[in-house]
C-alpha cells in the first residue's frame, strides 16, 4: 500500500487505503516520522477507504498515537466504516483516538 499524504496549513491528511495491517508498518511509521519533522500541529489518518484493520494494525494505529504524543502532535482519525469502528469498539480503543465522521471536521477541529 502506498501512503499518500497532504498538508492543509498546519495539518497533514494521511490518505490510508484497504486493509491496515502488518505490511503497512514501515511504510505509516515512516510516513508519520517524516510529517513530525516538518513540524506539523497535527495529523488527520483519513481511514474512509480502508476495509479492515487487523491486530497488527491495531498495534501500528496505538504506536502513531504514542509518537504523536511524544512529539507533541495532535492525532484524528476520519472517516471510519462500521467495520472499522466496531473494532475499535471491541478492543475498547474508541476512547483511545479522536474520531470524526467527516474527513472536514477533523481537519476544522484544529482550529
Amino acid at each position: 500500500m502506498k501512503i499518500q499524504w497532504q498538508d492543509y496549513n498546519e495539518v497533514t491528511v494521511v490518505q490510508l487505503r484497504g486493509e491496515i495491517d502488518g505490511d503497512l508498518i514501515d511504510s505509516l511509521k515512516n510516513a508519520v516520522t517524516e510529517i513530525a519533522g516538518t513540524q506539523r500541529a497535527g495529523i488527520v489518518l483519513d481511514m474512509s477507504d480502508v476495509s479492515f484493520v487487523d491486530s497488527q494494525g491495531l498495534e501500528l494505529l496505538l504506536w502513531v498515537r504514542d509518537y504523536c504524543r511524544q512529539n507533541k502532535i495532535q492525532l484524528r482519525l476520519a472517516g471510519l466504516d462500521e467495520n472499522c469502528s466496531k473494532i475499535l469498539e471491541i478492543t475498547r480503543l474508541q476512547d483511545e483516538f479522536d474520531c470524526h465522521a467527516e474527513l472536514a471536521n477533523a481537519v476544522k477541529s484544529f482550529a
